[in-house]
């Protein structure tokens, strides 16, 4: 599959040959689906808990005679039926991530990438890093109605990232860090040729 390569002027400066192993996978949605809940099953912080019946600081002094009170039996105050007292089953702090095959990790990548390429939304750059020192309405007069974006590069460069920041919608991952969620989750994805060199050849 062949795409059309910009420059820094938004005019075709050549052409580059996809692999179609990488961006010509037809996407399935349950992998998809797959790969962003595990995504986003480990970015869970897991730190809500609520205090056990050994946690609670409360008396354990029997408040109550054992029998002759005309009520149930009770030995502590720190029972989850009272006030103030333990509670039962509550969430503790765990971490929600769980065990995604690296196989699975990589075919979602493959496939969200194809369906970036399939959409006609994957724009094929020839550089995002700049020696100069970007300015926010350079990057919008360059990109400017393409809607939400990620910008994928193989390196970060300050530069550029700096310049983004400051546009919403706009967001930057280094190569290494591409992922299906924060691909599928933009409108378009913009890509420079070498970073696309550097995801054919982790991904073939």
């Amino acid at each position: 599959m062949k795409v059309q390569i910009l420059d820094c002027e938004n005019n075709v400066s050549g052409e580059l040959e996809l692999s179609d192993s990488v961006f010509g996978v037809v996407p399935r949605k349950d992998i998809l689906s797959r790969v962003i809940l595990w995504q986003l099953a480990k970015r869970r912080s897991g730190n809500h808990s609520v205090k056990s019946k050994s946690e609670v600081s409360r008396t354990t002094r029997k408040f109550v005679k054992q029998k002759g009170s005309g009520g149930a039996r009770h030995g502590s105050k720190k029972a989850p039926q009272f006030r103030g007292g333990a509670i039962s089953f509550g969430p503790v702090v765990r971490d929600h991530g769980y065990k995604l095959q690296k196989k699975v990790r990589r075919l979602g990548l493959r496939m969200a990438l194809s369906a970036k390429a399939k959409e006609g939304n994957l724009v094929i750059v020839s550089s995002l890093s700049s020696d100069h020192r970007l300015k926010t309405k350079e990057m919008i007069a360059r990109f400017d109605g393409i809607g939400s974006a990620l910008f994928v590069d193989t390196a970060r460069d300050c530069n550029v990232v700096d310049a983004l920041s400051n546009v919403v919608g706009y967001d930057f991952v280094p190569q290494i860090g591409a992922n299906v969620y924060d691909i599928i989750r933009k409108n378009k994805l913009v890509i420079s040729v070498d970073a696309v060199k550097e995801l054919e050849g982790r991904l073939i």
